[in-house]
C-alpha cells in the first residue's frame, strides 16, 4: 500500500521523536525514561499520565526497531480493516492495559516483600494486542518467520507468541522484559474485541470509528457487511425531474459501481488473504476505510 494509514504513520512518527528527544534530554540532564515510564504505584515517582506515556517511550535502538516494524507490519493492516478511530482507541486501550497487568503483578511481588523499581517503557503491550487482532482479523494469512524455512499462517504464530510469553513469564523472573504486560495487552485487545464483536460502540459511524461484524460461521470478520457501511448514506429526495434527478441518478449510479467493486476485493481478501491483493485493490480498500 502506496499511502500509509495516518493513525499508524503518526504512532511511528511520535515514537521515533520521542527516542531522539530522551537523547536530547539527556544532555541537558533530564531523564524523560524517568519522568514518562511506568513507575510502581505505590512508589513516589509514579504518575497516572504515565500509563500513556510509557508506551511512547524505550529502552533502546533495538527495543525501538522491532516494536515500531511490528506496527508499520499488521498496524497499517488492522488499522485499514478497522477505522482510524477505532484503531487508536484499540492501540492505546492494549497499552493501557498492559501498564495495568504489570503494576498488578509488581503489586504481588511487593505483597510478598519484593520491592521492585524498575520502570516499565515500550510499546510491546500495544504491539502485541495488534498481533492478536490481526490473528483474529487474518487467521489464515500466511506469515514468514526468520529462521523458519516455511510460512506459519498468523493464528497459529499468534497461539505460539502468547505460549512462549507466557512461559517466559513463570521462568525468567528477572531478565528485564515484561512479559506480563505483553500478555496484558493481548488480553485487553481480545476483550475489546470481543466487546466491539457483541455489539459494543455500536451506532458510532463516524470519524473512521465503523460497525464491524462477525460472521459465526467463518473464521474471519465479515468485511463485506462492515465495509458496505462505509459508504451508506442518507437517501435523496427529488422533488422535481430536473438537474437534480439527474444527480440522484449519477449518484445511485456510481454507488453501485463501488460496491460491486468491494465486493469483488473483499471476496478475495476472503479467499486469499490480504497480501493476496494487488497494491491498487490494497489502495481501494484503504480509500474506503476513508470514507465518512
Amino acid at each position: 500500500m502506496n499511502t500509509m494509514p495516518p493513525v499508524t504513520k503518526n504512532l511511528l512518527i511520535i515514537n521515533i521523536l520521542m527516542f531522539a528527544g530522551k537523547y536530547v534530554a539527556s544532555n541537558y540532564g533530564v531523564d524523560l525514561d524517568t519522568i514518562l515510564g511506568l513507575h510502581f504505584f505505590l512508589s513516589s515517582g509514579f504518575h497516572i499520565y504515565q500509563f500513556i506515556t510509557y508506551m511512547f517511550m524505550h529502552a533502546g535502538l533495538e527495543h525501538l526497531f522491532f516494536n515500531m516494524f511490528a506496527v508499520w507490519m499488521f498496524g497499517r493492516i488492522i488499522e485499514t480493516t478497522m477505522g482510524q478511530r477505532r484503531f487508536l482507541i484499540y492501540y492505546l486501550t492494549c497499552g493501557i492495559g498492559a501498564g495495568l497487568c504489570q503494576e498488578l503483578v509488581q503489586l504481588g511481588a511487593y505483597y510478598y516483600g519484593i520491592h521492585s523499581l524498575a520502570l516499565t517503557v515500550g510499546a510491546s503491550g500495544a504491539v502485541y494486542g495488534i498481533l492478536l487482532a490481526f490473528g483474529m482479523t487474518f487467521p489464515n494469512e500466511p506469515i514468514l518467520i526468520f529462521p523458519l524455512p516455511i510460512p506459519i499462517k498468523a493464528k497459529y504464530f499468534v497461539t505460539g507468541y502468547a505460549v512462549i510469553e507466557l512461559m517466559s513469564a513463570l521462568g525468567r523472573a528477572n531478565d528485564g522484559v515484561a512479559h506480563f504486560a505483553h500478555l496484558g495487552g493481548m488480553l485487553f485487545g481480545l476483550l475489546l474485541i470481543l466487546y466491539w464483536r457483541n455489539g459494543g460502540g455500536r451506532g458510532s459511524h463516524r470519524n473512521g470509528y465503523y460497525e464491524r461484524h462477525y460472521d459465526s460461521g467463518n473464521d474471519s470478520w465479515n468485511f463485506r457487511k462492515w465495509f458496505s457501511s462505509l459508504t451508506r448514506k442518507k437517501p435523496r429526495f427529488s422533488v422535481n425531474t430536473g438537474g437534480k434527478h439527474s444527480q440522484d441518478m449519477a449518484y445511485r449510479k456510481k454507488k453501485m459501481e463501488d460496491e460491486a467493486e468491494l465486493d469483488r476485493i473483499l471476496d478475495k481478501v476472503r479467499s486469499q488473504g490480504y497480501s493476496g491483493l494487488t497494491e491498487e485493490e490494497k489502495k481501494r480498500l484503504f480509500d474506503f476505510s476513508q470514507k465518512k
